[in-house]
């Protein structure tokens, strides 16, 4: 592994902000109670919340957007629990930052104190850098916090993903965003816009808290005298502001038209609605995650390519940039549009997850259990599995349910589409394993 950044100082854990910092800086949360928009982790049910509460963390990857709170939560998780924390960056540090951190994580340790290391955009450090990491995870000497915008399942090594417990940070919504800028105005005062401008600031910071307190500061800088109206907010930040009539209440029922619009096949609605956000100046990115949503939402396996379409839009738009790009997103609407139907996926996930909390301690059936040890393999671990592959027909018919559980039926593809051709694949494995068990 080659040192490339040697002389990049470890950060330590912050010292009190200056008055001089950036409005983001002075307004991070002093507690895990003050973090917004990440209350299905913080608060007392979440995975995060239940650990602070036992006084112990795991090594975790913080998975999420920009600006969602990803350091700042790293940063409370230790002062919570009573852990010395340190910093890098995957950006900026190399290998004889590493090598500090772990120095100084063993001289803590002998002190009784345990490190928490917290280490941004780990997926920014090649497989053989995560690699890196392992001993001092498994050793105890640092519990592991990363932080990536960047899926872990691709970003991240296997034997550093089995380590780390994956927790989803989410998109700030627009109360949560609305929350930022009222401690921003408790700080500094009003901000000079208009009651549209300011919902307007709030869209077009799409679900970023760091941006949305940037433009902020900016805003105060300026010493404005006047509000602005969305048209002066966008000309002012010189970035594209969605100029929506009030009386056609904007931003959030115009993506809600274009979505049941879609979701009812109507192209020609979905194409008016569409192009209304557009011309109105919306951030042609957020159309384009809500194209996915739906395509995965309303449509699914019954066209298993609509989320290719809208992945491929999104692409096409971020290498061609605007006004070109559109067109990707246009015809990725009109796919959607016209495609077949299908939210079984949709239902099937709302009832698998409720069914998991419920269920979620069951042991699986003992033959579907890998055997690693020789003592598992005694106890029964893995006996009498059936390799697929090897039964007639590549079909076993195993019961692959707990025990204590009767199996369940999430999933019920619909006669459209290409889920018609699922329903086939069900009803004849049904028949099969009514045939097998019988």
């Amino acid at each position: 592994m080659a040192d490339l950044f040697a002389d990049d100082p470890v950060q330590s854990a912050p010292e009190a902000v200056s008055e001089d910092a950036p409005l983001a800086d002075r307004l991070r949360p002093r507690s895990l109670g003050e973090v917004i928009g990440q209350e299905h982790l913080t608060g007392p049910e979440g995975a995060i919340g239940r650990m602070v509460a036992a006084g112990r963390l795991s090594s975790m990857v913080l998975w999420g957007p920009p600006g969602t709170g990803k350091t700042s939560i790293a940063r409370l998780l230790a002062d919570a629990v009573g852990m010395r924390y340190e910093a890098v960056s995957a950006v900026f540090s190399g290998v004889a930052d590493l090598k500090k951190a772990f120095a100084a994580a063993e001289q803590a340790q002998k002190a009784g104190q345990r490190t928490l290391l917290f280490v941004d955009e780990i997926h920014r450090f090649n497989r053989a850098q995560q690699d890196g990491f392992l001993p001092f995870v498994e050793r105890g000497l640092v519990t592991l916090v990363g932080a990536t915008t960047e899926n872990p399942s691709f970003e991240l090594n296997a034997a550093l993903l089995s380590r780390a417990q994956v927790l989803v940070l989410h998109r700030l919504g627009p109360d949560a965003l609305e929350k930022l800028l009222e401690r921003a105005e408790a700080l500094e005062g009003p901000l000079p816009l208009t009651e549209e401008a300011r919902a307007a600031l709030v869209a077009t910071a799409d679900g970023d808290g760091r941006f949305l307190l940037n433009q902020a500061e900016t805003l105060y800088a300026a010493n404005i005298a006047e509000p602005l109206d969305p048209s002066g907010l966008g000309q002012f930040l010189q970035r594209r502001v969605a100029v929506y009539d009030k009386d056609r209440e904007g931003h959030y029922n115009l993506i809600s038209a274009l979505h049941k619009a879609v979701r009812g096949s109507d192209p020609q609605a979905a194409l008016y609605y569409m192009a209304r956000m557009l011309v109105a100046g919306e951030e042609p990115l957020f159309v384009a995650r809500r194209l996915v949503r739906m395509a995965v939402e309303d449509i699914g396996l019954a066209d298993p390519q609509a989320l290719q379409q809208c992945m491929a839009a999104k692409e096409a738009y971020q290498f061609l940039g605007s006004p070109e790009g559109e067109l990707a997103l246009v015809q990725a609407c009109l796919y959607l549009a016209t495609a077949p139907k299908s939210n079984a996926a949709y239902k099937a996930q709302k009832a698998a997850f409720a069914s998991a909390k419920e269920t979620g301690s069951l042991m699986p059936p003992m033959n579907i259990v890998n055997a690693p040890t020789g003592m598992m393999k005694q106890l029964g671990y893995g006996a009498g599995y059936t390799y697929d592959h090897d039964a007639e027909e590549g079909f076993s018919g195993d019961d692959y349910w707990p025990e204590e559980m009767t199996p369940q039926t999430y999933y019920e593809p619909v006669e459209r589409g290409f889920e018609r051709e699922i329903r086939k694949r069900l009803d004849y494995w049904d028949k099969l394993r009514g045939e097998r068990r019988g």
